[in-house]
C-alpha cells in the first residue's frame, strides 16, 4: 500500500520530532499520555500506527512496555531509530495504516492511531484504517484515534494568524460558504473534520466510546501566551485543560481530538 507523495514530501521538510516538545505542544502530548496511563497495565503490549518520529512509542518503551511501531515515511523512521535507546524493547516497521497484514489479529492491549486519520480523505479509507486498528487489538483492548479538528484550525490558522486565506478556501471549495465545514484532498495534506463526522465514521463499529477528548483545546490558538507562562501558571493551565477537555460544549474548540474506545469482548 503506497503512501501518497504529498505526505512524504511534507514530512521530509517538517520537524515532526519537535512538534510536541514546545510548551504549547506538550499540552497535546501530556493529555494523550494522561489517558493512555488511565488504561494501560503492566505487561500490556502496544502498537502505534503512524508513529512519526516516535514521541509516544519512545515514552512508553522507556516506561518498560513492549512497543511495535508502524510508520510510512522513511525520513521519520530514520529519526525514530536514531532516538531509540538500547534499553527500549521497541520495533519500527515501514508500513501503512490501511494494511497491517504483517501484524497478527488480537495481539495488542493498547492501539494508538495518532497520525493516519490526519491524512485519509475518504470514508472508505478511514474505516479501513480503523478496522485494521481494531483487528490487531485484543478483545477488551483500548484504541486511541486522533483527528485534526477543522474549527480549531480555522480559528488559529485562519482568523488569527492568516496563514490560510479563509475567503480563498471558500472560493476553492475547501470550506462550505454556509456551514464552514471543511473538505480536503491529498494535495491539501490534512483532513479536517468535526465531531459529527467522527460519530458518523464510528457508527458502523461495535465499539464502546470511553472518552472523546479535545486533546490540545485552545493551546495552538494561545501558543505565544502559553510559551511565556512560568512553571506554576502552566501547571494551573494544564489543570484547567484536563478539567474541561471532555466538556461537550468545548469539544469543537480544539485543533486535535482523540476518540478513545474499547473493542468488545466476545
Amino acid at each position: 500500500m503506497n503512501t501518497n507523495q504529498y505526505i512524504i514530501d511534507f514530512y521530509e521538510n517538517y520537524d515532526e520530532d519537535s512538534r510536541l516538545v514546545s510548551k504549547h505542544g506538550t499540552v497535546e502530548f501530556l493529555t494523550a499520555m494522561r489517558y493512555i496511563e488511565k488504561y494501560i497495565k503492566p505487561g500490556d503490549r502496544i502498537i502505534e500506527i503512524g508513529a512519526g518520529t516516535g514521541r509516544y512509542s519512545h515514552a512508553l518503551a522507556r516506561q518498560g512496555y513492549d512497543v511495535d511501531a508502524v510508520e510510512p515515511v522513511g525520513h521519520n523512521i530514520e529519526i525514530f531509530r536514531r532516538n531509540t535507546l538500547p534499553s527500549e524493547n521497541i520495533t519500527v516497521t515501514q508500513g501503512n495504516a490501511l494494511d497491517l497484514s504483517g501484524f497478527p489479529s488480537e495481539r495488542y492491549d493498547i492501539t494508538l492511531l495518532f497520525g493516519p486519520l490526519y491524512h485519509l480523505y475518504t470514508t472508505e479509507d478511514k474505516r479501513r484504517a480503523l478496522s485494521e486498528a481494531i483487528r490487531v487489538t485484543r478483545p477488551g483492548g483500548v484504541i486511541f484515534a486522533a483527528y485534526v479538528i477543522s474549527d480549531g484550525c480555522l480559528f488559529d490558522e485562519g482568523f488569527l494568524r492568516g496563514s490560510i486565506n479563509v475567503s480563498e478556501y471558500i472560493k476553492n471549495g475547501l470550506l462550505d460558504a454556509q456551514t464552514f465545514a471543511a473538505k480536503s484532498e491529498p494535495k491539501d495534506i490534512f483532513e479536517l473534520v468535526r465531531k459529527e463526522d467522527i460519530d458518523e465514521l464510528m457508527s458502523v463499529f461495535p465499539t464502546t466510546r470511553l472518552h472523546y477528548v479535545a486533546s490540545d483545546g485552545c493551546s495552538l490558538l494561545m501558543r505565544e501566551a502559553i510559551d511565556k507562562m512560568d512553571r506554576r501558571t502552566f501547571e494551573l493551565y494544564l489543570k484547567y485543560h484536563f478539567a474541561v477537555c471532555e466538556r461537550e460544549d468545548l469539544s469543537g474548540i480544539t485543533s486535535h481530538s482523540i476518540d478513545i474506545f474499547r473493542k468488545p469482548v466476545r
